[in-house]
Protein backbone atom coordinates (compact mmCIF):
# COMPACT_ATOMS: atom_id res chain seq x y z
CA UNK A 1 0.00 0.00 0.00
CA UNK A 2 1.49 3.32 -1.06
CA UNK A 3 1.70 6.50 0.98
CA UNK A 4 -1.10 9.05 0.94
CA UNK A 5 -0.50 11.57 -1.83
CA UNK A 6 -2.77 14.37 -0.59
CA UNK A 7 -4.36 15.63 2.61
CA UNK A 8 -7.59 17.53 3.01
CA UNK A 9 -10.54 17.83 5.34
CA UNK A 10 -9.87 18.59 9.01
CA UNK A 11 -11.91 16.28 11.21
CA UNK A 12 -12.15 14.59 14.62
CA UNK A 13 -10.55 17.34 16.71
CA UNK A 14 -10.15 16.33 20.37
CA UNK A 15 -8.29 17.64 23.40
CA UNK A 16 -7.03 15.94 26.54
CA UNK A 17 -5.59 17.64 29.61
CA UNK A 18 -2.86 15.90 31.59
CA UNK A 19 -1.07 15.74 34.93
CA UNK A 20 2.64 15.23 35.68
CA UNK A 21 3.54 13.45 38.91
CA UNK A 22 6.57 14.07 41.12
CA UNK A 23 8.63 11.60 39.08
CA UNK A 24 7.82 13.35 35.81
CA UNK A 25 5.38 10.71 34.56
CA UNK A 26 2.67 12.16 32.31
CA UNK A 27 -0.92 10.91 32.66
CA UNK A 28 -3.40 12.07 30.03
CA UNK A 29 -7.11 12.40 30.69
CA UNK A 30 -9.70 10.90 28.37
CA UNK A 31 -9.92 12.89 25.10
CA UNK A 32 -12.94 15.15 24.59
CA UNK A 33 -14.25 16.14 21.17
CA UNK A 34 -14.21 19.72 19.87
CA UNK A 35 -16.98 19.77 17.24
CA UNK A 36 -17.24 22.25 14.38
CA UNK A 37 -13.63 22.29 13.16
CA UNK A 38 -13.18 24.49 10.08
CA UNK A 39 -9.46 24.93 9.49
CA UNK A 40 -6.08 24.37 11.14
CA UNK A 41 -2.57 25.66 10.48
CA UNK A 42 0.61 24.55 12.24
CA UNK A 43 3.83 26.43 11.52
CA UNK A 44 7.18 25.08 12.79
CA UNK A 45 9.00 27.07 15.48
CA UNK A 46 12.75 27.14 16.05
CA UNK A 47 15.52 28.92 14.18
CA UNK A 48 18.28 26.58 12.97
CA UNK A 49 21.59 26.57 14.83
CA UNK A 50 24.45 27.75 12.62
CA UNK A 51 28.12 28.00 13.58
CA UNK A 52 30.48 29.73 11.19
CA UNK A 53 34.19 28.92 10.86
CA UNK A 54 36.71 29.03 8.01
CA UNK A 55 34.41 31.43 6.12
CA UNK A 56 31.63 28.86 5.90
CA UNK A 57 28.83 27.23 7.85
CA UNK A 58 30.92 24.83 9.93
CA UNK A 59 28.04 23.31 11.87
CA UNK A 60 24.29 23.26 11.20
CA UNK A 61 21.49 21.71 13.23
CA UNK A 62 17.73 21.95 13.28
CA UNK A 63 16.18 23.45 16.40
CA UNK A 64 12.77 21.88 16.92
CA UNK A 65 10.78 24.03 19.34
CA UNK A 66 7.42 22.71 18.20
CA UNK A 67 4.68 24.57 16.34
CA UNK A 68 2.56 27.68 16.47
CA UNK A 69 -0.98 26.79 15.50
CA UNK A 70 -4.38 28.28 14.81
CA UNK A 71 -7.54 26.21 15.05
CA UNK A 72 -10.63 27.79 13.48
CA UNK A 73 -13.85 26.36 14.86
CA UNK A 74 -17.57 27.14 14.78
CA UNK A 75 -17.76 27.51 18.55
CA UNK A 76 -15.57 26.78 21.55
CA UNK A 77 -17.28 24.21 23.81
CA UNK A 78 -17.86 25.13 27.42
CA UNK A 79 -15.95 22.10 28.66
CA UNK A 80 -12.80 23.41 26.93
CA UNK A 81 -13.30 26.80 28.55
CA UNK A 82 -13.55 25.15 31.95
CA UNK A 83 -10.81 22.52 31.65
CA UNK A 84 -8.22 24.43 29.60
CA UNK A 85 -8.96 28.15 29.87
CA UNK A 86 -9.91 27.58 33.55
CA UNK A 87 -13.08 29.64 33.42
CA UNK A 88 -15.23 28.88 36.45
CA UNK A 89 -18.90 27.98 36.44
CA UNK A 90 -20.91 29.63 39.19
CA UNK A 91 -23.21 26.74 40.05
CA UNK A 92 -26.20 28.60 41.48
CA UNK A 93 -26.64 31.00 38.57
CA UNK A 94 -24.98 28.88 35.85
CA UNK A 95 -22.72 31.80 34.86
CA UNK A 96 -19.25 31.20 33.41
CA UNK A 97 -16.64 33.46 34.99
CA UNK A 98 -13.25 34.40 33.57
CA UNK A 99 -10.80 35.48 36.26
CA UNK A 100 -7.52 37.27 35.59
CA UNK A 101 -5.54 35.44 38.28
CA UNK A 102 -5.67 31.91 36.83
CA UNK A 103 -3.32 30.09 34.47
CA UNK A 104 -4.55 28.08 31.52
CA UNK A 105 -3.92 24.32 31.56
CA UNK A 106 -1.77 22.54 28.95
CA UNK A 107 -3.36 19.83 26.86
CA UNK A 108 -2.83 17.35 24.05
CA UNK A 109 -4.50 18.26 20.75
CA UNK A 110 -5.67 15.42 18.50
CA UNK A 111 -7.05 15.61 14.98
CA UNK A 112 -7.07 13.97 11.58
CA UNK A 113 -6.67 15.03 7.97
CA UNK A 114 -8.50 13.01 5.36
CA UNK A 115 -6.37 11.42 2.66
CA UNK A 116 -6.86 9.53 -0.54
CA UNK A 117 -6.38 6.16 1.20
CA UNK A 118 -6.37 6.50 4.97
CA UNK A 119 -7.06 9.53 7.14
CA UNK A 120 -3.88 10.48 8.97
CA UNK A 121 -4.34 10.95 12.69
CA UNK A 122 -2.12 13.22 14.77
CA UNK A 123 -1.53 14.22 18.36
CA UNK A 124 0.42 17.21 19.63
CA UNK A 125 1.28 16.32 23.20
CA UNK A 126 1.86 19.67 24.89
CA UNK A 127 -0.26 22.61 23.77
CA UNK A 128 -0.92 25.91 25.50
CA UNK A 129 -3.83 28.01 24.27
CA UNK A 130 -4.36 31.74 24.25
CA UNK A 131 -7.76 33.14 25.15
CA UNK A 132 -9.75 33.56 21.94
CA UNK A 133 -11.32 36.83 20.90
CA UNK A 134 -14.96 37.65 21.62
CA UNK A 135 -16.42 38.82 18.31
CA UNK A 136 -19.71 38.89 16.44
CA UNK A 137 -21.60 40.96 13.86
CA UNK A 138 -25.12 42.18 13.30
CA UNK A 139 -27.52 40.06 11.28
CA UNK A 140 -27.73 40.74 7.54
CA UNK A 141 -29.75 39.25 4.70
CA UNK A 142 -26.97 36.81 3.93
CA UNK A 143 -24.96 35.88 6.99
CA UNK A 144 -21.89 33.68 7.17
CA UNK A 145 -21.61 32.07 10.61
CA UNK A 146 -19.01 33.57 12.92
CA UNK A 147 -16.01 31.42 13.72
CA UNK A 148 -13.52 31.41 16.58
CA UNK A 149 -9.75 31.28 16.16
CA UNK A 150 -7.92 29.43 18.91
CA UNK A 151 -4.20 30.26 18.91
CA UNK A 152 -1.89 27.80 20.61
CA UNK A 153 1.72 26.71 20.87
CA UNK A 154 2.72 23.05 20.74
CA UNK A 155 6.06 22.59 22.49
CA UNK A 156 8.17 19.54 23.43
CA UNK A 157 7.33 17.55 26.56
CA UNK A 158 9.35 14.79 28.22
CA UNK A 159 7.72 11.40 27.74
CA UNK A 160 9.76 8.23 28.36
CA UNK A 161 12.88 10.35 28.89
CA UNK A 162 12.79 11.99 25.46
CA UNK A 163 11.44 15.40 24.40
CA UNK A 164 8.55 14.74 22.01
CA UNK A 165 6.35 17.16 20.07
CA UNK A 166 3.86 15.07 18.10
CA UNK A 167 2.94 11.64 16.80
CA UNK A 168 1.14 10.68 13.58
CA UNK A 169 -0.30 7.49 12.18
CA UNK A 170 0.96 6.00 8.93
CA UNK A 171 -0.48 3.71 6.30
CA UNK A 172 0.99 0.76 8.24
CA UNK A 173 -0.20 1.76 11.71
CA UNK A 174 -1.99 -1.18 13.33
CA UNK A 175 -5.77 -1.13 13.22
CA UNK A 176 -5.95 -1.33 17.02
CA UNK A 177 -3.81 1.80 17.50
CA UNK A 178 -5.67 3.61 14.73
CA UNK A 179 -9.11 2.77 16.11
CA UNK A 180 -8.20 3.84 19.66
CA UNK A 181 -6.49 7.10 18.63
CA UNK A 182 -9.28 9.35 19.94
CA UNK A 183 -10.13 7.16 22.95
CA UNK A 184 -6.76 7.44 24.69
CA UNK A 185 -3.77 9.68 23.99
CA UNK A 186 -1.14 7.59 22.23
CA UNK A 187 2.31 7.58 23.84
CA UNK A 188 5.43 5.77 22.62
CA UNK A 189 6.08 2.38 24.25
CA UNK A 190 8.89 2.11 26.80
CA UNK A 191 11.86 -0.08 26.01
CA UNK A 192 13.75 -2.18 28.57
CA UNK A 193 16.25 0.60 29.27
CA UNK A 194 13.42 2.97 30.23
CA UNK A 195 13.38 5.07 27.05
CA UNK A 196 11.01 5.03 24.12
CA UNK A 197 11.51 2.61 21.26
Amino acid sequence: MSDNKITYGLDNVHFATYEIDEKGFVTFDEPIAIPGAVEMTNDPVGDPIEFYADNMVYYYADNNQGYEGVLTIANLPQIFKEKVLKEELEDDDEVLLEYADVQTKPFALMFQFLGDQKARRHVMFNCNAQRPGLNSQTKEESVEPNTIELNYKATPIMINNRPIVKASTTIKTSQAVYNNWFKNVYTPPVDEEGGSD
